[in-house]
């Protein structure tokens, strides 16, 4: 399976995995304060391990740092 992984390409052997699957074959650090768009729409937390990416597919994992100015 091909898909494009925050405008890279990746390869995975795979024909399909889970948002939760993705997220570990990738080594995300923090899979918890990653959001995920898939073809661009947000893919709910409550998804990832239901939601399957198959090939050609479009994904962004998003990360929210907190911060700021004192």
């Amino acid at each position: 399976m091909e898909i494009i992984i925050n405008n890279e390409k990746k390869i995975f052997s795979e024909p399909s995995l889970t948002i939760l699957e993705l997220l570990s074959c990738c080594h995300v650090e923090s899979p918890e304060a990653v959001s995920l768009q898939l073809n661009d729409k947000f893919v709910p937390r409550i998804g990832f391990d239901l939601t399957r990416v198959r090939d050609g597919d479009r994904v962004d994992f998003l990360y929210f740092v907190g911060g700021g100015r004192r």
